[in-house]
């Protein structure tokens, strides 16, 4: 595993761009299929109420953007998902719950429930809860998880910009607790946020560094959304895209690269050169948790025209078997950090969530 500085990834950033790509289609077919696509589908099974404060965050309880929070969904509803995501080509099932951290309770028994139940249709199952400990990542894996989602989002420095009801650092601890249990891991970031160049390959760095590096990298474009403290920012453009995920390749070949959220505004052709540049997934589906999301039919007539094919599940990794549990609980509770340095946009959102909230309160009298 090659130790890549910043000097080395600012270089390769900054490259002539079809020099940039042509590099990085070079390394991406060295190790993978470049006409292999993996589909797969991400389901918000328990929508907002979040306590954290993320600029970017539409669940954010604090915040006011119009999202319903709603109870964890069934075993059947997770099912009938599953099944139509397997029927439309995803391979891969990502759950996502809105909490800071897993706590061992009744809601995360359900939770066990529902990969063993998805993990029994023979697709990939993925999930991002937020932070969890090595017994709770046990416990996951025992129920045949596959593969656990767990954003770095941005560079050390510029996280402090964005979030502060936890730490990086815990971030950070979570992927090692995934690691230590065989899960595969899934981290990536979001570019569009304010972040300079440098803090979007600083990133890139410490995933780099990780050992061994992430199983698959997801690179996300903002959805600004009306209500967060990031609702003025300007979209990101196809190109910065583009150079992001050629690096993310030549940095960490082996991983897959994710093609996550922004790609409304992308176009066939730029979502082409993103494929062509080492992208070898998507996110299918009318919405990513909360944000908008191309059509799965759309999607699925770009590979037919690119004559891509989707990727079968289990490609890397065997499917996991399900294992009896021994242990509910091991009576140890993670402690994580809670930075407590003040964003100024996040507070005067939090303010401004508030007082929309107590108008409709006064409203509905």
């Amino acid at each position: 595993m090659k130790n890549w500085t910043l000097a080395e990834l600012q270089e390769l950033y900054h490259s002539p761009l079809l020099e940039l790509v042509f590099k990085a289609a070079s390394v991406h077919r060295e190790h993978h299929n470049p006409r292999e696509v993996q589909i797969s589908t991400l389901l918000s099974i328990k929508t907002g109420g979040c306590p954290e404060d993320c600029g970017y965050c539409p669940q954010a309880a604090r915040y006011h953007t119009g999202v319903e929070k709603n109870d964890l969904m069934t075993v059947e509803q997770v099912e009938t998902a599953a099944k139509r995501a397997k029927a439309l080509g995803s391979s891969r099932l990502c759950m996502g719950a809105a909490w800071r951290n897993v706590k061992d309770n009744e809601e995360f028994d359900h939770v066990i429930d529902l990969v063993k139940t998805v993990n029994k249709l023979d697709m990939e199952v993925c999930a991002t809860l937020g932070m969890l400990s090595e017994h709770q990542a046990k416990r996951l894996a025992d129920a045949g998880l596959y593969a656990y989602n767990h954003n770095l989002d941005t560079s050390e420095e510029y996280y402090k910009e964005i979030i502060s009801t936890r730490g990086y650092e815990d971030r950070l601890k979570t992927l090692d607790n995934v690691r230590k249990v065989d899960l595969t891991v899934c981290s990536g970031g979001i570019i569009g946020m304010g972040e300079n160049v440098d803090d979007r390959l600083k990133m890139l760095l410490t995933l780099s560094r990780l050992d061994p590096q992430p199983d698959s990298v997801p690179i996300n474009a903002l959805v600004a959304v009306d209500g967060t403290p990031m609702e003025n920012q300007e979209p990101v453009s196809i190109w910065e895209m583009i150079r992001m995920v050629a690096v993310t390749r030549i940095a960490m070949p082996s991983s897959v690269v994710r093609l996550s959220a922004g790609r409304t505004n992308m176009s066939v052709e730029g979502q082409a050169l993103c494929f062509m540049a080492g992208a070898g997934s998507i996110f299918a589906g009318a919405k990513l948790l909360t944000t908008p999301n191309p059509d799965v039919f759309q999607d699925l007539e770009m590979f037919d025209l690119l004559g891509l094919t989707p990727t079968e599940p289990f490609a890397k990794h065997e499917q996991p078997k399900i294992k009896e549990e021994t242990q509910v609980s091991n009576g140890e509770v993670e402690k994580w950090s809670r930075p407590g340095h003040k964003i100024e946009a996040n507070i005067a959102y939090t303010k401004k969530g508030q007082e929309l909230r107590r108008q409709e309160k006064v409203e509905e009298k």
